[in-house]
């Protein structure tokens, strides 16, 4: 293994950073231009990042994703949005209609540029000794968030990502087995012994979610939507057939 994936490879979610930690000008700079090296779609970029410094505001932003601390703590929050502001603005200028409206595509457009994104930025953090945790919780009240990041239309938080430095230590979690997700020219089903076998090598790793298994914990959280109202919420955002 060379240097790039041994770092790959090492990742961890930190859920506790030391406070009152800022990053340098520089160090930030550069996650965010590795962040925009990542490929999209006809390079489109369909994604803006906002960063969050301030005390307060992270505060605000921790409340907003469910209460979850360590946004409070870390050095910078990255909140990562779906971003189609920016091609209004192109198709306006080329005088283009602006075809969005019932086009789920573009979410499928946005979620994957947002994730080379926010890799990228993961990966550049983490080669500078940072800790991080992806944050689900910015799409918790879409509308809410919306408001108080000061989003136009045609915009929407999808995945945050916290940043500082780590106070305590993490372990590298096992990932399934690869058979399990690894499969050549067809897909397979018969995964249900992969699955279990997984089962029980995660469950001493599963601490904060109560020493449950794999599967259960999936079952579990799939079992209603976690996130009520969300198809109401993109679309007042301009997606879906919205606005």
């Amino acid at each position: 293994m060379n240097d790039t994936i041994k770092l790959l490879r090492n990742h961890r979610s930190f859920r506790k950073y030391k406070k009152g930690i800022e990053i340098p000008e520089e160090q930030l700079d550069a996650i965010i231009r590795a962040a925009q090296a990542a490929p999209s779609w006809i390079n489109g970029q369909h994604y803006s990042i906002i960063a969050i410094k301030d005390q307060e505001r992270k505060n605000k932003m921790a409340e907003l994703c469910g209460n979850q601390p360590y946004i409070a703590e870390c050095s910078v929050f990255l909140c990562f949005v779906a971003d189609f502001h920016r091609v209004k603005v192109a198709s306006e200028m080329h005088g283009k209609s602006f075809q969005i409206a019932g086009e789920a595509d573009l979410l499928m457009v946005a979620a994957t540029d947002i994730g080379l994104c926010m890799q990228n930025a993961l990966t550049a953090a983490e080669s500078l000794d940072y800790g991080t945790i992806c944050i689900g919780g910015l799409r918790r009240d879409i509308t809410a968030t919306s408001e108080f990041l000061d989003l136009p239309e045609f915009v929407m938080p999808v995945v945050g990502l916290c940043v500082g430095v780590p106070d305590v230590e993490a372990p590298v979690k096992p990932r399934l087995p690869k058979e399990a997700v690894y499969f050549e020219e067809t897909y397979q089903t018969d995964v249900k012994l992969l699955l279990e076998t997984y089962d029980q090598e995660i469950i001493p790793f599963s601490k904060r979610e109560g020493f449950v298994s794999y599967t259960e914990r999936l079952a579990k959280f799939y079992d209603k939507p976690y996130y009520s109202n969300l198809t109401e919420q993109i679309k007042e955002r301009g997606f879906l057939g919205g606005k």
